[in-house]
């Protein structure tokens, strides 16, 4: 998960500046691995935005949350087996502590975002592909080929079927770590098709059924962790 805040409210989360920019959103069409829900199209992200350095540590987690659901332990291994809605209260929590508005409004299995909120909050699904890629076109933030994935990702064997300590392997060119591999992480956005043609600022369908997960895990195999690989849960 990648809230959005303040750099300087929460030292322990380190941020980095994503700027804002366009890209192509999707993967090509000879791309290796590809889905037929990846078509390219051109999004613009009109303003810059924070994102986490890492994923969200365990450590983290309890420090706001006063729980660890996690099934690996280690204070600096990304928290898992958090759903959806856990993340969203976890994002409105890390507010509150520190003083800036949540985001977004819980009640009745309903959540709604106020875009003039200046707290935490996950990405869209196109921040997240955005940050992820961080200027590149290539099927990883490293490069095309399952040995360019290694030097970013703990993903497949390599990962010894568990998660690692965020923040030990190669950054992005932006400074995050982690895009792919370790755990997958969610984004605002319902699962459903992409809009067709340009788009600015997308947040994807008002309503559905599940939502977007992005990055790969470390029990994927190598094509799940593709910078446009699209997942979708509760």
């Amino acid at each position: 998960i990648y809230p959005r805040m303040y750099p300087d409210k929460f030292p322990l989360i380190k941020m980095v500046r994503i700027p804002a920019g366009s890209f192509q959103m999707g993967s090509p069409s000879n791309e290796s691995g590809r889905h037929d829900d990846e078509k390219q199209h051109e999004v613009t992200i009109s303003k810059p935005f924070m994102m986490s350095k890492t994923e969200v540590t365990q450590k983290q987690w309890q420090a706001v949350m006063g729980n660890n659901p996690s099934e690996f332990d280690g204070n600096d291994n990304p928290v898992e087996q958090v759903n959806w809605y856990d993340c969203v209260k976890f994002s409105n929590k890390l507010s509150e502590k520190y003083g800036l508005a949540p985001v977004y409004k819980i009640g009745d299995g309903n959540v709604t975002w106020d875009k003039n909120k200046k707290g935490y909050r996950l990405p869209t699904e196109a921040e997240w592909e955005y940050a992820c890629r961080a200027g590149t076109t290539t099927r990883f933030n490293t490069g095309d080929s399952d040995s360019d994935l290694e030097k970013a990702a703990w993903i497949g064997d390599i990962s010894d079927d568990e998660t690692n300590p965020v923040a030990q392997k190669t950054p992005n060119n932006w400074g995050l770590y982690d895009m792919h591999g370790n755990v997958m992480e969610w984004c605002w956005d319902w699962q459903a098709d992409y809009s067709m043609g340009s788009v600015t600022d997308p947040r994807g369908s008002s309503s559905g059924i599940v939502r977007i997960l992005r990055g790969g895990s470390w029990g994927n195999k190598s094509m799940a962790g593709r910078s446009a690989n699209r997942f979708w849960g509760y």
